[in-house]
C-alpha cells in the first residue's frame, strides 16, 4: 500500500499518495501542491511547515522529497532535467505530465550534484 501524506489546516485537508506528489511551490504564506494528475491545491501553510509534515510522515531514511532553495520541494522520482545555467528544472513521469519549474542557479547546481552522488551509490 502506498504511503499517504496528510496536510491539514483549520479549514483544509489534503490526502495524497506520496508517489503522486510532484512538487510544492511557495507562494507567500501559501503553498501550491501539484499532483501527477495535473491538479493543484493551495494550502494556507508555508513551505517550511509542509517540509516538516513530510518529514514527520516519512521514514528517517526517506530522501524521496528534496527542498530546493527557499521556494520549492520536489519528488526526486520525477526529476528528468536540470539546467542550472538557465535556472530550469523539468519534472515529468515521461508519459502524462511535464512541469517546468525555476530555481536559483546555486540551488539547481546543488541539486544536480546531489542527484549525481546518490546515483553512484
Amino acid at each position: 500500500m502506498d504511503r499517504i501524506l496528510l496536510f491539514a489546516t483549520s479549514s483544509e485537508l489534503i490526502r495524497v499518495p506520496a508517489r503522486s506528489l510532484v512538487c510544492v511551490r511557495a507562494d507567500g504564506n501559501y503553498s501550491a501542491v501539484r499532483l501527477a494528475d495535473g491538479s493543484e491545491y493551495y494550502l494556507t501553510m508555508q513551505l517550511g511547515q509542509i517540509e516538516r509534515r513530510i518529514a514527520e510522515q516519512s521514514g528517517a531514511d526517506d530522501n524521496e522529497f528534496i527542498r530546493i532553495g527557499k521556494s520549492l520541494i520536489v519528488n526526486r522520482a520525477f526529476i528528468v532535467y536540470i539546467n542550472h545555467t538557465r535556472q530550469k528544472l523539468v519534472l515529468s513521469d515521461g508519459r502524462t505530465f511535464r512541469f517546468e519549474e525555476s530555481a536559483s542557479r546555486e540551488a539547481l547546481r546543488s541539486l544536480r550534484e546531489y542527484i549525481e552522488s546518490i546515483s553512484n551509490e
